[in-house]
């Protein structure tokens, strides 16, 4: 039986067992924290109960990892297994890595059903993160069913909103042929009256090159007579 198990790195190729992933560049004086089987459970059943604080639309992510990365350090202390604490990032990029497995495996039981997957992690990610969003909404609302909110929002008629329909766009009515042949006339001659314009902002230019150097030369030449007058 095959067990899909991927890393998010560029042609990866399924493996029987996972791979720790480090894109960090660590200090490599320090030891580097090693993922066995019990710190990796810790960190799944950590991170799963703290899904509904992940699925915030505003959260830090930042402290929530810090505060996972506190919880597997406690449960890894209680156990005596290491003396090595997990850091914030490697609990977050461990659990990417997780999830890309996690995606795989969910596709492979939707094509040869749940029994063809062997991963040990599967079972316990599928039931929180396998429910699709009617599920929990009709969780949601079977919690609330029994609570004043619920009771409230039951008897309350909501008016459906509508999508508003695509503004359609104005048709433009052709234009008959004569307009068409006068407007490329007219966009002509703009072109020939910008040429000139060019052409006559090119021969001042070069007027007035040919009247600075006239009047250097004059200037070198009055120069020369001043010094020769003055030497005799």
């Amino acid at each position: 039986m095959e067990v899909i198990d991927t890393i998010v790195i560029p042609n990866t190729e399924v493996e029987s067992k996972e791979t720790v992933v480090s894109s960090v560049d660590t200090d490599k004086n320090k030891a580097e924290f090693l993922w066995t089987l019990q710190a990796t459970w810790h960190l799944v059943k950590t991170r799963l109960g703290m899904d509904q604080a992940f699925d915030q639309p505003v959260c830090k992510k930042k402290k929530l990892w810090e505060l996972v990365a506190e919880k597997v350090n406690a449960k890894l202390l209680e156990s005596g297994l290491t003396d090595i604490s997990v850091k914030a990032y490697e609990c977050d990029l461990k659990w990417r890595n997780m999830l890309a497995t996690y995606r795989k495996n969910t596709e492979r039981a939707k094509r040869l059903g749940v029994t063809s997957v062997h991963w040990e992690f599967f079972k316990a990610m599928h039931e929180v993160l396998g429910k699709s969003r009617e599920e929990i909404e009709a969780q949601r609302q079977a919690k609330l069913s029994g609570t004043s909110v619920g009771k409230v929002i039951a008897n309350k008629r909501f008016t459906p909103i509508l999508p508003t329909p695509p503004a359609t766009a104005a048709v433009c009515p052709a234009r008959p042929p004569q307009d068409v042949l006068q407007l490329y006339l007219e966009l002509q001659e703009r072109k020939l009256n910008m040429w000139a314009q060019q052409k006559a902002l090119e021969e001042r230019k070069i007027d007035a090159i040919n009247n600075l150097a006239q009047a250097i030369a004059s200037l070198a030449q009055i120069n020369s007579a001043q010094t020769s007058k003055d030497g005799h």
